[in-house]
């Protein structure tokens, strides 16, 4: 099924922020619910939460943004950091006219989440990292898979990236048996995006994030909110000893694993489950 018969009933479009310019987003659900903003990861896109959106907009006011530099907002050259991204969100926040709420993010999404947090502590209310960055690799697998998407990532928004090369980086995010859901829509959309003038200059930029990781870790003995770490027996970098560790390190925070086979990206190859836990969560 098209990703955007999934989105059918949200409305998709811009809003103007006075730092970063034009943002886009898609939001669906009533505007007096509790606000859910969804992050997406690293060279991502607001589409990986095509699956949650509609779900949750019953009882939840659900909003999901490119970040800035990424696929139809603003790519606007500059240096890209979780920090700067989490300034980002305030700016949005303040442009919809949201003083508080739950955030939702994966990997980069995560990551900036957190420093949101750390940043803004008064207009969060909970905190889901979902297969989030920014917590230590304590593995040396998870610092091969770190090497392998650097290298992926890069290849993907290279000079002329190419249709096999998005395919590889987005494989990268879904489990094995998953890799039914890498269709040609999903991979000519990221494509797109990729491919279109802005991208190519800017997305390299993003990439850098990559490579500064370990200068960004999250003090995550400071993040005071309610956390749901949700996490999956197949996460790249990040895997699951790894999210151990940081559990034991906030101060608030349960570890949630997913029954479903999954990778970096639950939210899209398991969404009945992870839609499950978010609003048990979130409610």
């Amino acid at each position: 099924m098209s990703l955007w018969l999934d989105m059918v009933g949200t409305e998709i479009r811009y809003v103007d922020t006075p730092t970063y310019g034009r943002i886009r987003i898609a939001e669906a659900g009533p505007k007096g619910a509790p606000v859910i903003l969804f992050q997406h990861g690293i060279g991502g896109h607001l589409e990986a939460y095509c699956k949650n959106l509609m779900p949750l907009s019953d009882q939840f006011h659900c909003i999901a943004f490119d970040y800035v530099g990424h696929a139809l907002s603003n790519r606007k050259a500059m240096d890209y950091s979780p920090k700067v991204l989490a300034d980002q969100v305030r700016e949005l926040m303040d442009v919809l006219g949201i003083d508080k709420a739950h955030l939702s993010g994966e990997s980069l999404g995560g990551w900036v989440s957190g420093f949101f947090a750390l940043q803004f502590p008064e207009r969060v209310n909970k905190l889901m990292l979902n297969t989030g960055a920014g917590i230590p690799i304590v593995s040396e697998k998870g610092r091969a898979d770190m090497a392998d998407l650097m290298e992926r990532s890069k290849k993907a928004a290279g000079v002329a990236p190419t249709y096999e090369i998005v395919k590889h980086r987005i494989e990268w995010l879904i489990h094995p048996d998953n890799h039914h859901l890498v269709t040609d829509e999903l991979v000519n959309l990221r494509l797109h995006y990729y491919l279109m003038p802005e991208g190519l200059e800017v997305t390299p930029r993003v990439n850098r994030m990559l490579a500064h990781h370990d200068d960004y870790l999250l003090p995550l003995e400071q993040i005071t909110q309610k956390t749901m770490m949700l996490w999956t027996r197949n996460n790249p970098i990040h895997d699951l000893e790894c999210a151990e560790a940081a559990a034991k390190r906030l101060p608030n925070a349960t570890l949630y694993v997913m029954e479903a086979d999954g990778a970096h990206w639950p939210q899209y190859e398991a969404p009945d489950e992870f839609n499950r836990v978010a609003r048990d969560f979130f409610s």
